[in-house]
């Protein structure tokens, strides 16, 4: 794992392109893992609960979709930022939880969150 040392010395570093053992923006593959309307508000969620069921998701979310919601939790937990505990009951419990890979988004999330306070159209 490169390391980029301080903020300062990515505003240095950045002129002269940092980039990933292949080649790319280290920020892209990111992006790509969260793009869509619905993870990153599914993972808003489980900032607020820490641990969430389906149907409360799908409560807090109007308008996603049965499988809309199914597809993003996969690919949330393909990409290791969800963990998915199924519990052999009936009716069938599942719960969702950060890994802590996804809980190392949390200072990035608090950033954005201030960016996004600080520059709210109103």
């Amino acid at each position: 794992m490169k390391e980029i040392g301080t903020y300062e010395d990515y505003l240095v570093d950045v002129k002269k392109g940092i980039v990933t053992d292949l080649g790319n923006c280290p920020v892209t593959p990111l992006l790509q893992m969260l793009q869509g309307k619905w993870k990153t508000q599914i993972l808003y969620e489980l900032c607020i609960y820490d641990v969430v069921r389906f149907g409360q998701l799908k409560k807090e979310l109007p308008g996603i979709t049965n499988t809309m919601l199914t597809n993003a939790l996969r690919e949330l937990e393909a990409d290791g930022f969800i963990h998915r505990e199924q519990y052999n009951e009936i009716p069938p419990r599942v719960e969702y939880s950060f890994t802590e890979r996804g809980k190392d988004l949390l200072p990035i999330f608090y950033e954005i969150t201030k960016w996004g306070f600080k520059h709210e159209i109103k």
